[in-house]
């Protein structure tokens, strides 16, 4: 039953392709383990951990390992995103859109110019 209460969790994660996954039902615990591709994408895990089982969900034991921590995310450009509204998604800071700027400075000449397809890279702050 603990392993249906956080399959928004195990969904999550498939969803955002985790890696080395290892899902244990321990007596009432679920156990799991894995590698996010960033610590981002851990991050979202974590958000949907306390959603469902709250701060610190007694019934749950998770160790989620982060694979690159150089960067905080990969960003797609959609048609209609600016650099502000990305860093207000990612940081809920628009202004914050400089330190992206200048972290994609090699295919980015203006910070009021980017492209759809576009691959971005968002910095840790």
């Amino acid at each position: 039953m603990v392993k249906a209460k956080y399959q928004s969790v195990l969904d999550l994660g498939e969803k955002l392709s985790i890696q080395n996954v290892d899902v244990q039902v321990n007596g009432d615990k679920l156990e799991i383990r894995g590698t996010a591709a960033t610590p981002y994408h851990k991050d979202l895990l974590w958000d949907e951990i306390k959603k469902v089982g709250g701060d610190h969900p007694a019934d749950l034991m998770a160790d989620i390992k982060v694979a690159d921590e150089s960067i905080y995310a990969k960003h797609t450009v959609k048609s209609g995103e600016s650099l502000s509204l990305i860093a207000k998604h990612y940081f809920k800071d628009p202004m914050k859109y400089k330190q992206i700027f200048v972290a994609n400075i090699d295919q980015l000449k203006n910070p009021d110019l980017i492209h759809p397809g576009q691959e971005l890279v968002i910095p840790n702050m």
